[in-house]
């Protein structure tokens, strides 16, 4: 269980108004819930019905089977990293595209706080060190971009390890794109208003409590500092051979197929069905920094 922290309020501007959002009190605010779903210029009013959603995501994953038996053909290796907000759903869509698939071949990484002798290590050591062997499919949940947006803000690295970071990455990306493996980075993107509904949500169900982390409750006002994070990673690591996907994400369920069906367009493996994919809806899927609010 998480430990009940001091109450932690944060102050918006909704149209003009000046908000109070308090995490600790147990009713949800009615204007959060009102404004939650098309925060960040979110392009629907109402969350992609269920039995379509079901119906496509059982169809993208008969089509995720299928490239794991191209890849124990092939040899083909191939790798995702997840990011985004706390909240943003990474979770749910690596078990989304994951839950069928073939464990002995997909595993997730999503490594823990670097130990004493990793600290001494070269950053990229630890990650590279997970990366595919032949055939496999990888899913980081988080990844080495941590030092691009939770470290500088939270202060658990310094300004020359960031620097340092922004410059090495895309060398670094490119040298894995030039090894062969199909290389996937996608920034789910949510609106402040949708993650504080995330976060209450979190705090008052003790079925999802566990996901409330004491880094998510010292990053309620730090939205902005997040957000100029994000922008730069995104500018100075979107490049040609590593490209950043951003999937806008309030409503999960679109998230979630058009992420799967991003992989399965871009990849050429055996019996693809192109009418089984579906086609990526635009509004939800673009790339790199001109993509995000």
């Amino acid at each position: 269980m998480v430990e009940k922290a001091e109450s932690r309020a944060v102050e918006l501007d909704i149209d003009g108004k000046k908000r109070v959002f308090d995490i600790d009190d147990p009713k949800l605010p009615d204007w959060i819930d009102k404004e939650a779903f098309q925060s960040d210029d979110f392009p629907y009013d109402k969350k992609l019905d269920e039995d379509e959603y079901e119906e496509a995501l059982e169809a993208l994953q008969v089509e995720l089977v299928k490239v794991q038996f191209w890849q124990q053909k092939t040899g083909a290796r191939i790798m995702a990293i997840f990011e985004g907000r706390d909240a943003a759903g990474k979770g749910g869509a690596i078990h989304a595209t994951m839950s069928n698939m073939n464990p002995r071949s997909a595993r997730i990484v999503a490594l823990t706080k670097p130990t004493e002798t990793e600290q001494g290590q070269w950053y990229f050591q630890r990650y590279v060190a997970t990366f595919p062997t032949s055939g496999e499919f990888v899913l980081f949940d988080r990844s080495w971009y941590n030092r691009a947006g939770v470290e500088p803000v939270m202060g658990f690295c310094t300004p020359e390890q960031y620097e340092k970071f922004l410059k090495a990455t895309p060398r670094i990306e490119k040298m894995i794109a030039s090894e062969g493996i199909h290389f996937f980075k996608f920034w789910l993107n949510i609106g402040r208003e949708m993650q504080l509904k995330r976060f209450h949500d979190r705090r008052h169900d003790p079925l999802k409590v566990w996901k409330l982390s004491p880094m998510d409750i010292a990053a309620l006002n730090k939205w902005d500092d997040y957000t100029e994070k994000r922008d730069r990673m995104l500018k100075a690591t979107h490049t040609d051979r590593a490209p950043w996907t951003v999937i806008r994400a309030n409503d999960k369920r679109r998230a979630r197929i058009n992420l799967i069906r991003h992989i399965l367009t871009t990849l050429d493996y055996e019996g693809k069905d192109e009418k089984a994919i579906g086609k990526i809806d635009d509004k939800i899927v673009g790339s790199g920094p001109g993509f995000v609010k």
